[in-house]
């Protein structure tokens, strides 16, 4: 009883030292930073001075460094949203989709996640300005780019500011067993993700696509016998059981997120940037565009060509660096890249995820 006693007594002095938290943080009022995505090795950047977290620190507190992090930006995010500092973060839902969830995992669930039906909507919130940053997916490690994410960046001006990498483990959800399944819903990305899977268990069952992993959730509550994949989450909520969890064809699926807004990260050491351009039509202009990296030793980590509309056999590339464009390295390569382009658009640096 003493173990238990002592346990909430350190609980309520926990919650102390947050409330004496949101205090401050009133008393800073309009000084305090706005919600800005968190840099590495940083806490989301709430306040004026965030926290500086690293390995040494959380092996003091006993907490793996991701969990650590995690429960500081939950504390900071509910905290910003209980003094009335909020920033809407628009993504692709409905909620407890994968976007929800990296939306989360980057701002908190004090965030004020706001979803939106499209990609091309997210887009949209933030060049309209009703939102201060967006959550889109970019690559999926099986399914590789995501082609409106990349479309849209080509015809909206916003930046990339920050990146989420969320690991994708697909449960099957539903009301029934496994042997009572006849029909399994979810997004394309999700049913391509586990086509081995769902041939080898349930092979008789009709796969129908959907809108969202969460929207399968959703319908597969009201079916028996219509099983969903999305994630435990979105089958908690829902009321839903795991008939069988990481059904994935890979277990290493992860999906990139982009975290899109109008806001320019500084150097923190461990930096990647995006860039987007398109080379005149002629030979050996990719060739040279590689050869200015190599020469300012950039270390490039992506590419992806995109058929500009309405343009035969006319590209965008979309290139994804190490380092930061304020490095004299990669400044001295964007330079060289410029004088060999008909367009070169940097779409951001940005702490890697």
């Amino acid at each position: 009883m003493s173990d238990l006693t002592s346990i909430a007594d350190l609980d309520r002095q926990l919650l102390e030292l947050i409330g004496r938290r949101l205090q401050l943080l009133r008393c800073e009022g309009s000084n305090a930073a706005p919600l800005n995505p968190p840099v590495a090795g940083q806490s989301p950047g709430l306040t004026p001075e965030p926290l500086m977290l690293d390995e040494c620190l959380a092996e003091r507190i006993g907490l793996p460094l991701d969990d650590l992090r995690t429960l500081v930006r939950h504390v900071e995010s509910i905290c910003q949203r209980s003094v009335g500092q909020r920033s809407p973060v628009v993504f692709l839902g409905p909620i407890y989709s994968y976007s929800y969830l990296a939306a989360v995992k980057h701002f908190g669930l004090g965030a004020d996640l706001v979803p939106v039906t499209t990609i091309s909507a997210a887009f949209e919130e933030l060049v309209r300005g009703q939102a201060k940053f967006g959550v889109v997916p970019i690559e999926n490690s099986t399914d590789g780019r995501i082609v409106d994410t990349l479309g849209m960046f080509a015809r909206s001006p916003v930046q990339i500011c920050g990146e989420v990498l969320l690991p994708v483990h697909h449960c099957l959800l539903g009301r029934c067993s496994r042997a009572e399944v006849t029909m399994v819903q979810s997004k394309p990305q999700a049913l391509s993700q586990c086509r081995n899977w769902l041939a080898q268990h349930v092979p008789d069952a009709k796969l129908v696509e959907v809108a969202s992993t969460a929207a399968a959730a959703a319908l597969a509550a009201e079916n028996p016998g219509t099983a969903a994949i999305a994630s435990r989450e979105a089958g908690l909520h829902h009321g839903l059981q795991v008939i069988d969890e990481n059904i994935e064809d890979n277990l290493q699926n992860i999906t990139r997120f982009a975290v899109i807004g109008h806001r320019e990260s500084e150097p923190t050491g461990r930096d990647k940037t995006s860039l987007m351009f398109q080379l005149n039509h002629r030979p050996g202009t990719l060739a040279a565009a590689m050869i200015a990296f190599q020469r300012a030793a950039v270390n490039m980590t992506w590419i992806e060509s995109f058929p500009l509309p309405n343009c035969p056999n006319e590209y965008l590339f979309f290139v994804e660096l190490e380092g930061h464009q304020a490095e004299p390295n990669v400044s001295a390569a964007l330079s060289e890249l410029r004088g060999q382009t008909r367009r070169l658009e940097v779409l951001g640096s940005y702490p890697r995820g």
